[in-house]
């Protein structure tokens, strides 16, 4: 694929896009669903996207990936079968790693859940967007790929403030953030590990698309677990 075919992005937060617009190609905000996702992916491709990244982060499953971690899969799950990335997209993403993401439908908050979809699936991450764009970039005949930063690992549990906490816009929608808090205020340790880790990931994701808007994708080391 030519270094001049049109990408298009889908994100599901407005902090994610911000990230993402610096690779100078089209983003669209899913709301972080993957309802959300779909309706985005599809814009893309009628604004004349021939290619489609699903980016941002990711929940870990396999307990060897940490809050950081950058991940190019090279194949999504989605309803039991694989759907493989386009290589020569996640080249210019820096190269797919030998991981495989699972397309969510529902948030894996417990740990429990978490080990029970790796254990089942052999996935490494899973989100709730990257299924959607593949299944958009599928039936368009477009090929896809994922690029995504851990930010819960397989033993952190999320808060049930998390869960509430984005609007269909991508922003945080503080209002049912502090309604959960003041009705469980005992997640607040637990709310912050998470702020922590979602801003370890952007971190990450920043200094990937930093090197990759330099044109230096060959230059990439991606993990190899």
């Amino acid at each position: 694929m030519g270094s001049d075919t049109p990408v298009g992005v889908v994100v599901g937060l407005a902090a994610e896009a911000r990230i993402a617009r610096r690779l100078g190609w089209r983003v669209a905000i899913g709301g972080g669903t993957s309802a959300g996702a779909e309706v985005a992916a599809q814009r893309l491709i009628e604004g004349g996207a021939s290619a489609l990244v699903s980016f941002g982060l990711a929940g870990g499953i396999d307990p060897a990936l940490r809050p950081g971690d950058v991940i190019v899969p090279g194949a999504i799950i989605i309803d039991g079968s694989p759907y493989s990335t386009d290589p020569g997209l996640s080249f210019r993403l820096g190269g797919a790693t030998s991981h495989t993401l699972l397309a969510g439908e529902v948030i894996a908050a417990s740990t429990e859940a978490k080990r029970r979809l790796h254990v089942t699936t052999g996935a490494a991450a899973v989100d709730l967007e990257s299924g959607a764009v593949a299944r958009a970039a599928t039936m368009n005949g477009v090929p896809f790929a994922v690029l995504r930063a851990i930010c819960d690992p397989a033993e952190r549990a999320l808060p049930p403030a998390a869960l509430v906490a984005l609007d269909a816009r991508g922003m945080i929608a503080a209002g049912r953030v502090l309604a959960a808090l003041a009705a469980r205020p005992g997640q607040l340790p637990a709310l912050w590990a998470l702020a922590r880790d979602a801003a370890m990931a952007r971190r990450a994701l920043l200094a990937r698309v930093r090197q990759l808007a330099r044109g230096q994708p060959h230059r990439l080391m991606p993990p190899s677990r």
